[in-house]
C-alpha cells in the first residue's frame, strides 16, 4: 500500500518533507489531524513493529521522552508497515555535559527494561557466538578471520545482564535535546543486548572504567561491522576489532 496507508490516521493527512532515516526506511515529516508528526515506512514484520511500539508506549508511560506512536483512527499502532510517531523537538548533543545527560537517559532505559523479551527475529551479540544469522546479521558473508575476531570481542560480554539497548545512540542525529528533556529517536535497531554497548559515547561520557570501556568498544565495533557488512563503514569498523 505504501504511503497511501497514511489515510488510516487521517483522510487529510499529507507528507511534508523527507527526513534522514537510514537505508532501511522511508521517513517523512507528516501532518496528521492538524499536527506535525513523523511517519516511518519500512518492511518490518507486524511482530517486529508490535515489539517496538509496545516498548515506546511503555517507556512513555514510565516518564521517558520518546517518539510515542500515534494510533490510527481505529486504534492500531502501525498499519501496512507504516508507523506514525510524535515529533520530537530539540537539537543534537554538542558538549561533554550534553553527552553525560545522554548517558543518564540510556541508563534509565536499561534500568526500565531488564528482562524485556528479545525483538522478534533478532539475536544479541553473545547469541552470535553460536549462531550465524539473525535479522540484518549474516556472519557467513564475512571473512572467517573477521568472524573469529568479532566472536572473540563478544565473548568478553558473557554473563552480563541484558536489557533493551537503543542500538545507535552515539549518532548525535538520534538524540533530540532541550533544557528539559533528552529524547532518543530512531529505535529501528533497538533490541535486547548487553547495556554497555549503548554506553560507548563521545569522550567516554558514561564514565566507564578502562577495562569496561575497552570491552564495550570492541564489542560495539564488532556489532556494527556485522550489521552493516559489507559497506565501507563496516570494513572500517571490522579493522578496529582486534584478536583477543
Amino acid at each position: 500500500m505504501g504511503w497511501e496507508a497514511l489515510r488510516q490516521w487521517d483522510e487529510g493527512a499529507v507528507r511534508i518533507e523527507p527526513l534522514a532515516g537510514g537505508v532501511a526506511n522511508d521517513v517523512w515529516s507528516v501532518r496528521v489531524r492538524g499536527q506535525v508528526a513523523v511517519g516511518r515506512l519500512g518492511q518490518r514484520s507486524d511482530a517486529d513493529l508490535a515489539w517496538e511500539t509496545k516498548l515506546l508506549q511503555y517507556l512513555d508511560h514510565e516518564g521517558m521522552t520518546v517518539p510515542v506512536p500515534i494510533p490510527t483512527t481505529d486504534g492500531r499502532l502501525f498499519a501496512d508497515g507504516l508507523v506514525v510517531m510524535k515529533y520530537m523537538e530539540g537539537g543534537s548533543p554538542e558538549t561533554a555535559a550534553d553527552w553525560r545527560r545522554v548517558a543518564d537517559t540510556l541508563r534509565e532505559l536499561h534500568r526500565l527494561t531488564q528482562g524485556w523479551p528479545q525483538r522478534p527475529g533478532w539475536r544479541s551479540s553473545t547469541d552470535f557466538l553460536h549462531a550465524d544469522s539473525g535479522t540484518r546479521v549474516n556472519l557467513a558473508a564475512m571473512p572467517p578471520e573477521g568472524v573469529r575476531r568479532c566472536r572473540a570481542a563478544w565473548a568478553r560480554l558473557i554473563g552480563r545482564q541484558t536489557c533493551v539497548v537503543h542500538g545507535n545512540p552515539s549518532n548525535p542525529h538520534n538524540i533530540r535535546m532541550t533544557a528539559d528533556h533528552v529524547a532518543l529517536i530512531d529505535w529501528d535497531e533497538s533490541h535486547v543486548d548487553v547495556p554497555d554497548l549503548d554506553l560507548v559515547l563521545p569522550d567516554n561520557a558514561a564514565g566507564l572504567d578502562d577495562v569496561t570501556y575497552d570491552i564495550a568498544e570492541q564489542a560495539s565495533a564488532a556489532w556494527e561491522a556485522a550489521v552493516c557488512w559489507k559497506d565501507d563503514y563496516a570494513v572500517r569498523r571490522l579493522a578496529q576489532v582486534r584478536a583477543v
